[in-house]
């Protein structure tokens, strides 16, 4: 949710962006699995599974 910028083109922002509108969506969740599994059957705004793969990468070198 850091990552949120409703103003940015980013895939990573808009990515971050609809994840939070998204009510369904696991926000305190941490297990990459969880998150993939959900969003592989979920989030139709989700152009590509990379995009995760690359903001899930960068959320693990900050925390």
């Amino acid at each position: 949710m850091t990552q949120r910028n409703p103003m940015s083109h980013d895939e990573i922002a808009q990515f971050a962006d609809n994840a939070f509108l998204d009510q369904t969506f696991p926000k305190q969740a941490t297990d990459y699995d969880d998150l993939s599994r959900y969003l592989e059957e979920n989030a139709g705004y989700l152009p590509n599974m990379s995009i995760f793969d690359e903001t899930y990468q960068q959320y693990q070198e900050t925390n």
